[in-house]
């Protein structure tokens, strides 16, 4: 028999802008603010589950669109909810991952955001940490890496490409340029002392990959070997400039994430290097898995709840990954404490914990939870002791950041467009070197 106390009500779309730096990457350049879409999803027994995903008016006019779908059904029964979900955007043809710069299908946005502001809504109803809801709490605290960006000076937001004079520390390195490998090490170090963090990943597949591998190369014979190191050029590099470089850059890392396009060109690269190769760009979806190890394309798959369709969906890539002896950790994209908590709740549920995660957090200065922003110990983040997700949203600071997004004029992310004010004529090169 139903139960009307946990039948949906009513769902509450927020977007809003978040001050990003300047970052470089492959794709181009952030903008001085990221978009996100907060979700809310309140039941008739008047209980709220949040979630954030991803902004952008494809993604926020998707799920304003599935609202109607969701009234009215019971919260406990979200198989289903998944199910109209997916036939709702079946014949969509904007649901591939292909070549674009980054991930923007809206099926797995939409299924990702409800299922977590479910999961939150169910533990709040069972007195459970989501964690606990996924299978069970194996540790506490959960690890990230430092996630160093090569970028232009500026701290985005309001400041844009403008710094304060006055900060110290790591709120200084945060605003500061860093194109070079000297800047790199500062960059990571200024990372660690502050958040603790035991490992480092390098954002590249900006400058040529002499330079790059330049930067590792640095970074390697500061922090020595007890600091794992890893590196992602974006997949903008020819299967030769792989070969090459990586065969430099073997005895460095912990792993190269896409080196290259695409699962046969990973998997051709896979024969020739020794160090393993991880993906987020190449593997993205549980379709492509059987592909994935038929050709052999990849060491480590890098999950991100919001582009495989939620927590739930992540455990299950993980006890995939788990029976074909591939590895498990998370990609990110620049986020607030909605997301942070969702992460770090799937690494508490995860049985192996073999790669730190990574996380864009410490770039961003804004937040929309109650009681500021998370903190990192010894690189590692806590898991909210509270049930669900144990975080709650700052209305106020919601309705801010939503006027950021009216007032900031951005509807969709598009790092080219950002790099052609700096670089007149800049195009995105899906293979560049």
């Amino acid at each position: 028999m139903p139960n009307l106390s946990t039948q949906i009500e009513e769902v509450v779309i927020t977007p809003i802008a978040i001050g990003d730096p300047p970052l470089l990457n492959a794709a181009g350049l952030h903008a001085p603010y990221a978009l996100r879409n907060i979700v809310q999803v309140k039941t008739r027994g008047n209980v709220t589950g949040i979630a954030e995903v991803p902004g952008g008016v494809g993604i926020l006019h998707a799920l304003e669109a599935s609202k109607e779908l969701l009234i009215g059904a019971d919260i406990f029964q979200f198989n289903l909810l998944a199910y109209r979900i997916k036939e709702f955007f079946q014949k969509k043809s904007d649901e591939n991952r292909g070549d674009k710069p980054w991930d923007q299908r809206k099926a797995v946005h939409v299924i990702s955001a409800f299922e977590v502001a479910s999961l939150d809504i169910m533990g709040k109803e069972l007195n459970r940490r989501v964690a606990e809801l996924l299978g069970g709490v194996f540790r506490e605290r959960v690890p990230f890496a430092a996630y160093l960006f090569y970028k232009h000076e500026g701290a985005g937001g309001e400041w844009g490409f403008a710094t304060d004079p006055k900060a110290t520390g790591w709120e200084a390195e945060r605003q500061k340029a860093a194109l070079t490998p000297e800047d790199m090490v500062r960059q990571a170090v200024e990372m660690c002392r502050y958040f603790g963090f035991k490992s480092i990943k390098l954002k590249g597949g900006v400058f040529e990959p002499k330079e790059e591998v330049a930067a590792i190369r640095a970074l390697a014979k500061h922090f020595g070997p007890q600091i794992p190191l890893r590196f992602d050029p974006n997949a903008v590099w020819s299967p030769q400039t792989a070969r090459r470089w990586g065969k430099e850059l073997e005895p460095m890392l912990d792993y190269l994430e896409d080196p290259v396009r695409g699962q046969q060109e990973m998997a051709a690269l896979r024969k020739e290097l020794k160090v393993p190769l991880a993906t987020n760009m190449c593997t993205t979806s549980f379709a492509q898995l059987k592909s994935s190890v038929e050709w052999g394309s990849e060491d480590i798959i890098l999950s991100d709840h919001h582009f495989w369709g939620g927590l739930r969906a992540s455990m299950d890539l993980y006890k995939i990954c788990t029976i074909f002896g591939r590895g498990f950790s998370m990609h990110s994209n620049s986020h607030l404490g909605i997301s942070l908590a969702a992460m770090i709740h799937l690494g508490a549920a995860l049985p192996v914990f073999a790669h730190a995660l990574d996380t864009h957090y410490p770039w961003q200065v804004d937040e929309v939870i109650e009681g500021g922003k998370i903190h990192f110990e010894d690189g590692m983040a806590k898991l909210p002791e509270g049930p669900g997700l144990g975080v709650s949203i700052n209305q106020e600071a919601l309705k801010q950041l939503h006027q950021n997004y009216l007032h900031c004029g951005l509807k969709e992310r598009n790092d080219e467009v950002e790099m052609q004010k700096v670089i007149p004529g800049w195009k995105f090169m899906p293979t560049r070197y």
